[in-house]
């Protein structure tokens, strides 16, 4: 499908795009979209992923989003061959909310995908969800830009645009001003995440004492059905017992919760002790299930004792919630920006002045289960 003329004058460091969907009528619809963005230029589309091969290269192609299902070769067939091709590209996976095709997305990922797009099921649905075009854009730009600093650390900038690119990306950082953690030892460990998120669950989550000796609540940026899986693959990984959080059921200690797709997951404070509820209030941040409404809630119930961590992911969701763990007495930890896919979220907490630590993805673990057994510095 020809693209529509172009509305607005592009930027000079544009981000580069290729789109491969099988479905004309999604590829050009999609092009169009991210085509009408100054920020970001369409520089290929391909209608399975041996085109998308034949033509990644000469595109200089930044960000690729990838259907999953396509005649010729698949998504997860040309996956791991453009990756090798083109080692800084970021790869968003597309696919409709099958089960089958949330499980291929979760293996996407641990092969090398940055993130997954869920696509409505029909085209006259994507041409009506404003939800799906703001993610589809934002997701787009924030991969964009870490599609660039990683090609920025390995490749010299051999053109205007690209040591214009190089010299933005190497700007001198704020300081990141840490503050004293809580003296009281943690009963609750809240994490929030999105993108790049569930490669960072495994690897966390998979250092930690098994079982824990409190609660571990998670709101992961997810879409209903992968949450599900997610929820499986994590008590697979771990040997930590996990599931999607159910309405009313009592926080226990050594277990694992996972708030589902399309829904907030906070805390109750009863007699009997905190329980879940899920709820479909609006999104908070653009997100259902939002880590600030999760966040806020613990807060509330366990105060100085709340202990969060905030993992790679696009966006400043969980931003607000941490000012309210802190103002509790709680602690925040954040992962750096090295080992993050996106340093959004556990950067916009770090730039706040809301950790009391800031950590390669490798060390976290490390630092919580110090933080158990009473070292706290």
């Amino acid at each position: 499908m020809p693209l529509a003329p172009l509305q607005k004058q592009k930027h000079a460091d544009a981000y580069r795009v290729m789109v491969v969907d099988d479905s004309a009528v999604i590829r050009g619809l999609i092009s169009r979209w991210l085509d009408a963005e100054p920020s970001i230029e369409v520089v290929s589309t391909a209608h399975n992923g041996a085109m998308a091969l034949r033509s990644l290269v000469a595109s200089r192609a930044e960000v690729v989003i990838l259907d999953i299902e396509m005649p010729e070769m698949d998504g997860m067939t040309a996956l791991p061959k453009i990756i090798e091709l083109v080692p800084h590209v970021q790869v968003i996976m597309a696919s409709t909310l099958t089960r089958r095709n949330a499980e291929v997305s979760l293996k996407a990922l641990a092969a090398g995908a940055a993130d997954y797009l869920p696509k409505p099921e029909s085209s006259r649905d994507v041409n009506s969800s404003l939800d799906f075009r703001h993610t589809l854009l934002e997701k787009v730009k924030a991969l964009g830009a870490a599609a660039r600093t990683a090609q920025n650390k390995t490749a010299p900038a051999t053109t205007l645009r690209d040591r214009a690119a190089t010299a933005v990306s190497r700007h001198t950082p704020r300081p990141i001003v840490l503050r004293k953690p809580s003296s009281v030892a943690p009963r609750i460990l809240a994490i929030g995440s999105s993108t790049g998120g569930p490669q960072a669950l495994f690897e966390f989550l998979g250092t930690l004492t098994n079982p824990p000796p409190f609660p571990i609540l998670i709101t992961q940026h997810m879409p209903p059905t992968f949450t599900t899986i997610l929820a499986d693959h994590l008590m697979r990984a771990t040997g930590i017992p996990c599931h999607e959080a159910v309405e009313g059921e009592a926080v226990k200690n050594g277990t694992i919760y996972v708030a589902p797709g399309n829904y907030h997951m906070v805390l109750a404070n009863k007699a009997t002790g905190p329980i879940i509820r899920l709820n479909q209030e609006p999104p908070v941040n653009y997100c259902r299930p939002s880590v600030d409404p999760m966040l806020t809630s613990i807060a509330q119930i366990y105060g100085a004792s709340a202990l969060t961590v905030i993992l790679t992911g696009m966006g400043a969701d969980g931003l607000q919630g941490a000012r309210n763990i802190v103002t509790a007495g709680g602690s925040v930890i954040a992962q750096d920006e090295a080992s993050s896919v996106v340093w959004g979220m556990p950067g916009a907490v770090s730039m706040a002045g809301l950790t009391c630590a800031v950590l390669p993805l490798k060390e976290i673990g490390a630092t919580v289960t110090k933080f158990i057994q009473g070292d706290r510095r």
